[in-house]
């Protein structure tokens, strides 16, 4: 199946990366693949073949952080939506995040609804519920 639009997931704590795909299966109803990663440099590889609309990164990972993960990703594909997901939520990480290219920071924990409500929006697709 060809799906019309793709999200990727780069984390590498399995529990969250389960907990997003949960949080976004939503979206496969609505024709977005959905596509997971378990540490940076998987991730980049992956944005790189497939070429997703959205992506989820963790900041803190192993091979390749989220800062140099997002950096890449935009270079190859500036289009791609980034989104980087952090436990550290001071200001000086976020003026990081901007500058490898991210589009927007949310810290964790977080709310598993506004994650897909959040990727519905920046995927332009509408939820059924």
């Amino acid at each position: 199946m060809e799906y019309e639009k793709r999200l990727l997931v780069v984390d590498d704590e399995v529990f969250i990366r389960m907990l997003l795909l949960q949080a976004l299966e939503d979206l496969e109803d609505a024709d977005v693949e959905l596509l997971s990663a378990a540490n940076g440099r998987e991730g980049v590889r992956l944005a790189l073949q497939e070429k997703p609309d959205l992506v989820f990164l963790d900041v803190m990972m192993p091979y390749l952080n989220g800062y140099e993960a997002c950096r890449k990703i935009k270079e190859s594909n500036p289009a791609t939506y980034v989104i980087l997901l952090t436990a550290k939520g001071q200001a000086l990480d976020k003026e990081e995040g901007k500058a490898a290219g991210a589009d927007e920071f949310i810290t964790k924990p977080f709310d598993p609804d506004y994650i897909l409500k959040r990727s519905a929006e920046i995927l332009g697709v509408t939820l059924d519920f």
